[in-house]
C-alpha cells in the first residue's frame, strides 16, 4: 500500500507538498479493516490547478524507477518537469519520495534529479518497525547499508550511469531487499489517464471478450440500470455482404471498401451489447452504445483486476462520461472489505462535487480520503486535506465545497460578463432601445433619490 507521497519542483508544485494517506479518523475505518493506509483518496480542485500534475509526479516516478536504465544515453541528461514560473526553481532538483507497506515492512525510497544527474538517492526498511538502511547515495558515491553486501552493490555503482537510478539496477542484483520495492512500482502501482483513448478501446474490447470469464463486469453493468442483459463477442468474416447488413442503410465507410478490395475478406472480432426489447434481446454493436456505457465498459476491467490482485490504482478524471452514481459504485468496491480483499487503494482526481455527499446513507468519501488542491497568484499548486479543516462526521461537506469553505474551487471573474453587458447589441456594440430605456430609467430613479 502507499502510505505517502511527497514531491516538489514538478510543473505547477514548487515547494514539497505531501498526499499523506494514514488514517486520521478511526471511526470512518471501513468496518472488519485493519489497513494501514485509506483504501481511497479522491483529489478536487478548480481546473489549472494542479491536480493531473500531481499524479503525473508519481507516474514521472515510477517510470524512472522501472526505465531509467533503459531510457539513460551516457551523458545524455535527465528528462524532467521543473517549476517553470521561478528561474531559480530550474537549476534546483527535483524531489519524489514515496512511504510504501509490502508485505507487512514498511519502506521509504526517493531521490532528487536535475537536468544532468541524480543527485541523492535512498532506501530505508523498517522491520520490526525499526530503521534499516539498505542503501544511500549523494555526491556520486553509493554507500549500501550494514546488512548488505557491499562487493555485490559496488558492482551495480560501477555500471550505474550518474543519469540512472541505482534501484533500477540494484533490483536486478542477488540482492533481494531491493526488489519488493521495485516490483510495487513496476507491477501494482496502475495508472490510466484522462486522455488515453486507445487503451480504453482495447479495455472495452476485453471487457467484453472475458465477460464469461469474469462474471462481475456483467453484474456491474445490470446494477447500473443500463437496460443491458448480455454482452459478448463473436467472430465475423468480414466481407462486403456482412458490412452492407452491418452497416443497414448507412453508408459503408469507404476505408473499410478499400481494405477488402485490397486484403480481401477478413476475420474480426465483434463486440456486442444485448438489451432489453419488446421482442427479447437485441444485440447492438459496441460503437452504437452511449459514452457512458462505453466509458464503463472502457474502465470496469481495470477497476476489477486490481480489486482482485491487489496494488494501487491512479485515474485522472474518475468521472469523465460517468454518471455520478456509477463513479460512487465503483469508489465503494474499494471500501468494503467484501470487495476489497486484498486492500487494493484507488487514488483519482475529479471535478463531481456529488462525490462528497453522500449515497444510500453512507458518504462516498470519508472524512481522511479528500484533498483539494489550489494554485496561488504566482501558479504554484498547494495540496491540502479535508481532515485540516476537522470537519463533523455530519456536516454537509458537497454544499461546504460548493460554497468555498474549503477552497480548491475556481474563482470567477465577472469582467467578461460585465464587458458583454456593456455591449449590448452584439458584434456592433450599440445598445438596443429596450437597453437604451432601462438605463435612462434607471439614471432617473438615481437622480430623483438623490433629491
Amino acid at each position: 500500500m502507499l502510505l505517502s507521497f511527497r514531491v516538489s519542483n514538478h510543473r505547477s508544485i514548487r515547494e514539497e507538498q505531501q498526499l499523506n494517506l494514514n488514517p486520521v479518523y478511526e471511526d470512518d475505518r471501513p468496518v472488519g479493516t485493519d489497513w494501514a493506509a485509506v483504501p481511497v483518496a479522491g483529489i478536487f480542485g478548480a481546473n489549472a490547478s494542479g491536480k493531473t500534475n500531481l499524479l503525473d509526479a508519481l507516474q514521472y516516478m515510477a517510470h524512472m524507477v522501472v526505465s531509467s536504465h533503459r531510457d539513460a544515453e551516457p551523458d545524455g541528461g535527465i528528462s524532467r518537469h521543473p517549476f517553470l514560473l521561478d528561474d531559480a526553481a530550474r537549476d534546483e532538483p527535483s524531489w519524489y519520495i514515496a512511504d510504501l507497506l509490502l508485505d507487512g515492512v514498511r519502506y521509504t525510497y526517493g531521490f532528487a534529479v536535475d537536468d544532468t544527474r541524480v543527485t541523492e538517492e535512498w532506501l530505508d526498511s523498517y522491520p520490526m518497525g525499526k530503521k534499516r538502511q539498505l542503501f544511500s547515495r549523494g555526491d556520486d558515491r553509493v554507500k549500501p547499508g550494514a546488512s548488505q553486501d557491499t562487493r555485490e552493490l559496488e558492482l551495480v555503482e560501477s555500471i550505474t550511469e550518474p543519469n540512472v537510478l541505482f534501484l533500477s539496477l540494484a533490483a536486478r542484483s542477488r540482492q533481494r531487499d531491493f526488489r519488493p520495492v521495485y516490483d510495487w512500482f513496476a507491477h501494482h502501482l496502475q495508472f490510466r489517464r484522462a486522455n488515453d483513448t486507445r487503451s480504453y478501446a482495447l479495455s472495452a474490447m476485453r471487457a467484453l471478450e472475458d465477460a464469461d470469464r469474469y462474471p462481475e463486469i456483467m453484474l456491474l453493468l445490470r446494477a447500473a440500470d443500463l437496460g443491458i442483459e448480455g454482452c459478448g463477442t463473436e467472430r465475423l468474416v468480414m466481407d462486403e455482404e456482412t458490412l452492407r447488413r452491418q452497416y443497414g442503410s448507412r453508408r459503408i465507410p469507404s476505408r473499410l471498401l478499400r481494405e477488402l478490395e485490397d486484403e480481401g475478406p477478413r476475420e474480426l472480432l465483434r463486440p456486442w451489447v444485448g438489451h432489453r426489447g419488446r421482442n427479447g434481446m437485441v444485440q447492438l454493436d459496441l460503437h452504437d452504445e452511449s459514452a457512458g456505457t462505453q466509458a464503463l465498459l472502457q474502465q470496469a476491467p481495470r477497476f476489477l483486476s486490481v480489486l482482485r490482485r491487489g496494488g494501487t490504482f491512479v485515474v485522472d478524471e474518475i468521472d469523465a462520461s460517468l454518471h455520478s452514481v456509477l463513479t460512487a459504485r465503483l469508489i465503494g468496491l474499494f471500501q468494503q472489505p467484501e470487495t476489497n480483499p486484498n486492500g487494493a487503494q484507488l487514488l483519482f482526481t475529479s471535478h463531481d462535487p456529488s462525490l462528497l455527499g453522500r449515497r444510500d446513507g453512507e458518504d462516498i468519501l470519508k472524512r481522511d480520503q479528500v484533498w483539494f488542491v489550489e494554485k496561488d497568484s504566482f501558479g504554484e499548486s498547494s495540496l491540502y486535506s479535508l481532515a485540516d479543516f476537522k470537519p463533523r462526521k455530519d456536516e454537509n461537506r458537497e454544499r461546504r465545497y460548493l460554497g468555498g469553505s474549503y477552497g480548491g474551487v475556481p474563482f470567477i471573474d465577472e469582467s467578461f460578463t460585465e464587458a458583454l453587458l456593456r455591449r449590448g447589441g452584439g458584434a456592433t456594440g450599440q445598445d438596443t432601445e429596450a437597453q437604451r430605456q432601462a438605463r435612462t430609467g434607471t439614471d432617473s430613479e438615481t437622480a430623483s433619490s438623490r433629491h
